[in-house]
């Protein structure tokens, strides 16, 4: 389970985004945060992902507390959790070509024997076809590359997936496709997920429970919505 308790963060401690936000994501469970842009969510996706430390609050794996952050957290924490960003052009070396790309997180945690199989499996699991893994960043659209990065976040078969504004930026076709790839994942791992969007109509259908972020004068509020549809596409 993972459980952020009275999380406040941000760039600025004079001016956290994000103030005093609770959130439970049971084992197997697909949670939608949804919420206006420059509300705090991607900052919330970053502590969640271990990737940005809080100012103050707890976040609890499997009922212990997370110390330590980003490069410190402990190797067998940090490869539970699987993102995709937004902006794949942001988060892809334009040096490598997709299949390293894809490649990267097995090298960095030295199974380089793993490599081929990997990404011959994964690539074909996001719809990428095998001319495109030779290809660099500037050489595919921005749907391609952006499978290429979810096909990164599932190379080490993490428990914990988090997805912020994965689709924003594809046609609906792609993104579809993506969730769809998402899904077939969690299915056959039992892994979790927090979707992140401002797009209700995506979340409803993605997510077993769809959370709202209502900004007020001294903080933020948690509000759950309706139940949506788990495994379903967009």
């Amino acid at each position: 389970m993972l459980e952020l308790r009275e999380i406040t963060a941000g760039y600025d401690r004079r001016a956290p985004v994000v103030r005093n936000a609770s959130l439970t994501i049971e084992p197997g469970e697909a949670v939608g945060l949804l919420g206006p842009s420059g509300c705090g969510k991607s900052t919330l996706a970053r502590v969640t992902a271990l990737l940005h430390r809080p100012d103050s609050g707890t976040l609890l794996l499997d009922g212990e507390p997370v110390r330590r952050w980003r490069h410190r957290a402990p190797r067998e924490l940090r490869t539970t959790f699987g993102v995709v960003f937004q902006q794949p052009r942001l988060s892809a070396d334009p040096r490598l070509r997709l299949a390293d790309l894809i490649a990267e997180p097995l090298r960095a945690n030295g199974l380089h024997e793993e490599i081929t199989e990997r990404v011959a499996d994964l690539s074909a699991a996001v719809g990428l076809t095998p001319d495109l893994l030779t290809r660099r960043p500037h050489e595919v659209s921005d749907g391609q590359l952006q499978r290429a990065c979810l096909a990164r976040a599932l190379a080490l078969r993490p428990r914990r997936l988090i997805c912020d504004e994965m689709t924003a930026m594809l046609d609906a076709s792609t993104a579809a496709a993506l969730v769809a790839a998402v899904e077939h994942y969690r299915r056959t791992t039992g892994a979790s997920l927090l979707a992140v969007s401002h797009d209700p109509t995506l979340l409803h259908r993605w997510c077993d429970r769809v959370i709202t972020w209502e900004t007020l004068t001294e903080g933020h509020v948690w509000e759950t919505l309706t139940e949506g549809h788990a495994g379903a596409t967009a």
